[in-house]
């Protein structure tokens, strides 16, 4: 049900509230331009900033705007198991088709905190939970075998890796099979994390490239050998990309990328903030690069 190009949706701002019309429009962008699935209220949409009531809302949106035309994968994730619990169980209910769960953050579970938070969640849901593995943001990495433990769960499906370590996809495949979803959470490395086994990314950069990021998935996971050279070609030209919005912490450059074409404000939910002039202009560069502004 998960592949390919599946957008971590920015949460656009008005006046620091929430601003629906350009939601919406957004996610209408992302119908009509080949996304494979919608990830609203993840760590990209700001979640650690939006009130519940809020949380709620962006996740309900969605799913209503989507209309069951592409999957939608509800960002549910928290450092507390109960609010963690309370938020899938409203996406569930709401009509979403998975919840993303990323490893609590700050509390620096042990591998056994991991697994029971998780088992937490899989008991009081009914939908498919993808782990979000993000060390970087998290400080603790999930190993191979605690996530093969909590693939054994009803509702463990996949993980949305963002370890950077490529060599992570052929240790998962060989402990869990190619039943387990492995999605990238690494812009950078979705081409080759493809060619290891995986099978699609949860991305921040289809936010403001959704038919090249697409494109680019569909060509690799063809198995024809002319497709995915055609999808490294995007690649490339991504790259430059995928880099300018990460100079500055995500999700600042990718909504500056986001109101240059037109989507929605760059403004961005303390204690995060606006991206400096210098950023300004590598993230041209790089929409001039992937042909997505000319001038």
């Amino acid at each position: 049900m998960f592949k390919g190009s599946n957008v971590a949706l920015v949460t656009p701002f008005k006046d620091n509230q929430l601003d629906e019309e350009n939601y919406i429009k957004l996610i209408n962008f992302h119908l009509e331009n080949g996304t494979n699935g919608l990830v609203p209220a993840g760590t990209t949409g700001e979640s650690p900033t939006l009130s519940h009531k809020e949380h709620e809302k962006v996740i309900e949106l969605c799913i209503n705007e989507a209309k069951g035309k592409i999957p939608v994968i509800a960002g549910t994730g928290s450092n507390s198991t109960e609010e963690a619990i309370s938020l899938t169980k409203h996406a569930e209910k709401a009509g979403a088709d998975g919840a993303l769960v990323v490893t609590p953050y700050y509390n620096k579970p042990t591998q056994e905190g991991l697994y029971q938070h998780y088992k937490a969640i899989n008991d009081n849901c009914g939908i498919p939970i993808i782990i979000y593995n993000i060390p970087g943001r998290s400080v603790i990495d999930m190993t191979v075998d605690t996530m093969a433990r909590l693939f054994e769960l009803k509702n463990i499906s996949g993980v949305k890796d963002a370890t950077g370590i490529l060599d992570r996809v052929d240790q998962q495949k060989a402990k869990m099979g190619s039943e387990f979803i492995q999605l990238t959470g690494e812009d950078g490395n979705a081409f080759e994390f493809n060619k290891r086994g995986g099978v699609g990314c949860i991305s921040v950069t289809a936010n403001v490239a959704p038919k090249l990021c697409s494109e680019m998935q569909s060509l690799s996971l063809s198995g024809d050998d002319n497709k995915i050279a055609e999808a490294e070609n995007i690649d490339k030209k991504l790259q430059p990309l995928h880099k300018s919005l990460f100079i500055e912490s995500n999700p600042s450059p990718v909504k500056y990328a986001a109101k240059i074409l037109n989507l929605c404000d760059d403004a961005v939910r303390l204690p995060l903030v606006t991206v400096t002039d210098s950023t300004k202009e590598e993230v041209k560069k790089a929409l001039k690069i992937a042909n997505l502004i000319n001038e």
